[in-house]
């Protein structure tokens, strides 16, 4: 079977992620800092790793197929954990995952990422990153689906969602569940290689818009 990598499991996406694959048991490698933060999750099928991004983690790849990054640095850091995390250790699992040629790499970016100079706020610095991260995924031959959600909320998910970008901002925010179920499904197919999705909140089945 293969075994899913999940690297910033215990960040709210991450958990939704890692608690949907252990309770339907798929193999799963959380990888977190402090274990404590998954220890409310039980499963036969889950193998939860301690480490730090800001150093080295290659040994979370041992016998992985599938990479989920879900890492950040969090709205509350400087620009230098932001560039740590986001884009560093972004591309260190960027590295690893094609020393251990995975099959797929799903990265969780942002919306804006494609472009940061179009988006004048606080959060420019990790829009940098993340494009940075992004493009260095695209050209480094690992397959890869990226997702670039709007803005996050904690809202109950539908599993309702869109790819087509809405007029406001106020429109493009989307739950955190929607965005996990976006990707727990693109983890089940081989044919989103290659492709970036922009989620916001729509009126969408996942499955009949990610094609």
């Amino acid at each position: 079977m293969n075994k899913t990598l999940v690297i910033g499991a215990s960040g709210q996406i991450g958990q939704l992620i890692t608690k949907a694959l252990a309770e339907t048991g798929e193999p799963v490698r959380a990888l977190v800092r402090d274990k404590s933060k998954l220890a409310h999750l039980k499963s036969d099928e889950l193998d939860i790793m301690e480490a730090d991004l800001e150093e080295g983690f290659s040994h979370a790849f041992a016998g992985v197929s599938n990479v989920i990054f879900v890492a950040g640095s969090g709205g509350t850091t400087g620009a230098d954990k932001t560039l740590l995390i986001d884009l560093w250790a972004a591309k260190k699992a960027v590295d690893y995952a094609k020393n251990s040629q995975v099959k797929q790499f799903i990265m969780v970016s942002s919306i804006g990422a494609d472009n940061p100079d179009a988006i004048e706020s606080d959060i420019k610095p990790y829009l940098v990153a993340k494009y940075m991260a992004d493009k260095y995924l695209m050209v480094s031959g690992v397959p890869y689906t990226i997702v670039r959600p709007g803005p996050l909320t904690n809202d109950e998910g539908e599993g309702k969602i869109t790819i087509k970008r809405p007029n406001s901002r106020e429109e493009m925010a989307i739950p955190r569940a929607d965005v996990a179920k976006s990707i727990l499904y693109i983890l089940t197919k081989d044919n989103l290689n290659g492709k970036i999705f922009e989620l916001f909140n729509g009126t969408y089945d996942v499955d009949n818009v990610l094609v």
